[in-house]
């Protein structure tokens, strides 16, 4: 007996294990906010507010945005219900106990002598406990106890009240369909993979959301620096308003030549009023994205960007087909689209499964015991239950051959199709991403020769600056093209800003298409994730 039951231990150990430790991990679930009912405060920026203003590198509002921005949170939902899901997927194999008494008390009429009494009375008292577990390998296991205590007032039986009990095992095993582990794994194993997708998703999607907060952060930069140049142009409109004013005083200048300079500084006001407030809904959009928008505190403070976008090092080259092979090998869109391919191959192996007939090996033991007064009580029952000195033992092979399977089929067919789409769905993907790496190479070599060509012609816009206001000092040209000249060099200083960010948002935009964006930020990511 004790060898049986050490070899049914060694049987079910390794069932377990793999679930075990999965259900370690939702066990945690019951200490993580998906368990709260209001939403969680703002984490990170409370630590980097510096003199009353909200300092950010570019590296701290990415972290903001993981840990805070709603549409991060929304897609990280998706991977916990992946992980209940999975959960789910384990319920085949949940062991369940049903207990049941039953108590009935009849009383009849007597018809004949053998009764044993002129009105019969019975009274049956049933006790049942069951326990069923089904395993991966497809194994049924059924251990069943019941317990029944008559009483009577017949006088023919000579033990009364008696106490009959029972032990009994059932084992089922397919032979055809659902035999084995992979027709009764697939399940699980399409559920750790759709969990895989999930989290596979979920990364491309954080990637499209720092891709996001970077190109805010950088229009924040940019914006402010236009505001800069904005009013630089004005002051220098607004200080050769004022020489052109005095030397009107002095009768050195016409009087009709004075409306230029005052055109000129009212039309700079204007630019500059529009800088700021484009400036404030760059900042509000970016407010959003690092989650600050729900906090008044945070909402109500300055922000301070300390990232310049001048770029001191080498600039950034990589060869296209170089860039491609790093995109097929780390884009998560594509380990996704692996695991999908990987999940219709195992459906349609399963549907193949679906397609066998249904035979079984059913075997049954069981030992039984009877006890009652005059002689012994319950425990009598039970020794001769466990000591199976009364067994009863036997065999069933059932077979169940559908004529037609259409249900079967139709899976199959599904399965099929459904890898078909995926194949198309995994072309498309590869196409899509040579596209996006083919842009991002085009883009980075256009923002370098445009960055190094802005800078020459502001280079040059100061020279000719100079050279009109010299001129305008000599009075060899008027105010006009002192103006001009200025506004000249205001455009070429935006010029450059402009290539400079762009240069900044080209080289994210590789890193996003390669899939090396999220490559820093991995320690955060997986605290999602995990």
């Amino acid at each position: 007996m004790k060898l049986r039951v050490l070899g049914f231990v060694l049987l079910v150990t390794p069932c377990f294990a793999q679930e075990i430790r999965e259900r370690e991990t939702y066990g945690a679930l019951k200490n993580r906010q998906i368990t709260a009912d209001k939403l969680p405060a703002t984490k990170y920026l409370q630590d980097h507010i510096v003199n009353g203003k909200l300092r950010l590198s570019l590296q701290d509002a990415i972290i903001s945005t993981l840990m805070n921005n709603t549409d991060v949170r929304l897609q990280e939902l998706n991977v916990e219900n992946s992980k209940f899901s999975l959960l789910r997927a384990h319920s085949p194999f949940d062991p369940s106990v049903l207990g049941s008494f039953n108590a009935l008390r009849e009383v009849s009429p007597a018809n004949s002598q053998l009764q044993g009494a002129a009105t019969p009375n019975f009274l049956t008292q049933t006790t049942q406990a069951n326990y069923n577990q089904s395993f991966e390998t497809g194994t049924n296991v059924l251990v069943g106890f019941n317990s029944t205590r008559l009483s009577t007032n017949n006088a023919n039986n000579f033990i009364n009240p008696s106490i009959s009990s029972a032990l009994n095992f059932q084992i089922t095993q397919p032979l055809l369909r659902n035999r084995w582990l992979f027709a009764n794994r697939a399940p699980l194993v399409i559920a750790r993979r759709n969990l895989r997708i999930s989290r596979a998703n979920f990364e491309a999607q954080v990637s499209n959301s720092i891709l996001n907060v970077v190109s805010q952060y950088w229009n924040v930069v940019e914006t402010r620096g236009n505001l800069d140049v904005a009013q630089k142009s004005q002051d220098a409109a607004e200080a050769s308003y004022k020489r052109d004013k005095r030397a009107l005083e002095l009768g050195a200048l016409p009087p009709l030549d004075i409306y230029r300079s005052e055109s000129q500084l009212a039309s700079r006001r204007v630019f500059t009023i529009q800088s700021e407030y484009e400036l404030k809904q760059a900042e509000d959009q970016l407010r959003i994205t690092l989650g600050t928008m729900t906090d008044p505190f945070l909402r109500a403070l300055d922000l301070e960007l300390t990232e310049l976008p001048a770029h001191d090092e080498e600039l950034l080259s990589i060869d296209q087909e170089t860039a491609l092979k790093e995109a097929l090998e780390g884009r998560p869109e594509m380990e996704a689209q692996r695991q999908a391919l990987a999940n219709d191959d195992t459906s349609i192996r399963f549907a193949h499964n679906d397609l066998l007939p249904d035979l079984r090996l059913q075997a049954n033991y069981s030992g039984n015991g009877l006890s009652g007064s005059p002689g012994g009580g319950f425990g009598d029952s039970l020794n001769q239950v466990f000591g199976f000195g009364f067994p009863s033992y036997g065999m069933t092979l059932s077979l169940n051959l559908p004529i037609r399977n259409r249900a079967a089929q139709a899976d199959l067919g599904t399965a099929l199709v459904s890898r078909r789409h995926d194949l198309y769905s995994d072309r498309q993907l590869r196409e899509q991403i040579a596209l996006e790496v083919s842009n991002a190479v085009h883009l980075l070599e256009q923002a370098k020769l445009s960055l190094a060509a802005s800078q020459e012609a502001l280079d040059l816009s100061k020279k000719n600056l100079t050279a009109e206001q010299r001129k305008h000092e000599l009075g060899s040209e008027t105010v006009f093209f002192v103006l001009e000249a200025q506004t000249e060099a205001a455009q070429a200083e935006s010029s450059v800003l402009q290539a400079q960010v762009a240069y900044q948002l080209a080289v994210v935009a590789m890193q996003h298409a390669t899939g090396k964006l999220l490559q820093p930020y991995r320690i955060q990511i997986n605290e999602l994730t995990r």
